[in-house]
């Protein structure tokens, strides 16, 4: 019995929160481990669910690192990072456009609805939702470094995702955008989740990571920040805690929280209901990061 009413305090708990962020939008990103891990995948996808049913409106926008890397491996491509970022030639972005698209992105869609959700894939012709342009970067030098076909978004059909939202549906988005040409694009999908959330003023970005959160130390979970604000963020940037794929990610929350976003997470994807955790208890599991 003692169990039981432990389960009823913690759906108490919730109600709370349910109340809060009903029939608000709500972005999670979705990469790395957690996507990679079956059961990790699989965890996640249930919270997405849960979050549909009890009147949020969640949005999912994915990446496909390693499953590109595979690929690209198995067609004898080499992989080429450019300021960190994966410069895409034409071959290259024809194997991330179909890993993104029919092997990650129909897979996910395919295992929401045998889990009884309902879901549907935003990545072609009129159900196309983020629009983009070629990004370049400057080098250490100043120059801009060309990237191949890798791009930012610049435009998000909001009113679609909304439309799909609103009758229940999740969107599930993989981080390709279309070009003025109608060209597939290459985007980041940290950037690419940020820009959807920024776009729509949703209540949430959740970042789902291959860490706790962010950490003072990389291998004590127990140095995990619970919150930062931006002025602690670029100090601990400029002390080198906060490094490589993590500042990206940092960025990205601070875009979209300049957009209108109001609250940011990053948070362990591996973790069983990781989501669920973060948004429905006080305490949270992740480090949440404000302006």
């Amino acid at each position: 019995m003692d169990d039981a009413i432990r389960k009823a305090e913690i759906l108490i708990e919730a109600l709370g929160y349910i109340h809060a962020f009903r029939h608000r939008q709500v972005v999670i990103k979705l990469g790395g481990s957690a996507m990679e891990e079956p059961a990790a995948l699989r965890s996640t996808l249930q919270s997405i669910l849960f979050l549909a049913a009890v009147g949020l409106r969640p949005v999912l926008v994915h990446g496909g690192g390693k499953p590109i890397d595979r690929a690209m491996t198995a067609a004898n491509l080499p992989t080429k990072k450019v300021l960190g970022r994966r410069y895409t030639d034409e071959a290259t972005l024809a194997i991330v456009a179909k890993v993104l698209r029919e092997d990650i992105n129909d897979s996910i869609v395919r295992q929401m609805r045998e889990l009884g959700g309902r879901a549907v894939s935003l990545h072609t012709g009129s159900t196309q939702a983020l629009f983009g342009e070629r990004l370049k970067l400057k080098g250490p030098d100043g120059e801009l470094v060309d990237l191949g076909n890798v791009g930012e978004v610049n435009k998000i059909d909001g009113d679609l995702i909304s439309s799909f939202t609103d009758a229940g549906l999740i969107p599930v988005l993989p981080c390709l955008a279309y070009d003025a040409h109608g060209n597939w694009l290459n985007v980041n999908a940290d950037t690419a989740a940020a820009a959807v959330a920024g776009f729509l003023k949703a209540a949430k970005l959740i970042l789902l990571t291959d860490t706790p959160g962010i950490l003072r130390d990389r291998q004590d979970p127990k140095t995990l920040i619970s919150s930062l604000n931006e002025a602690e963020s670029r100090k601990l940037i400029a002390e080198g805690i906060i490094d490589s794929g993590m500042i990206p990610k940092v960025e990205a929350c601070f875009d979209c929280l300049r957009s209108g976003v109001e609250q940011t997470h990053v948070i362990d994807g591996r973790l069983r209901y990781s989501l669920l955790l973060e948004i429905f208890t006080k305490s949270g599991i992740g480090t949440e990061i404000r302006l």
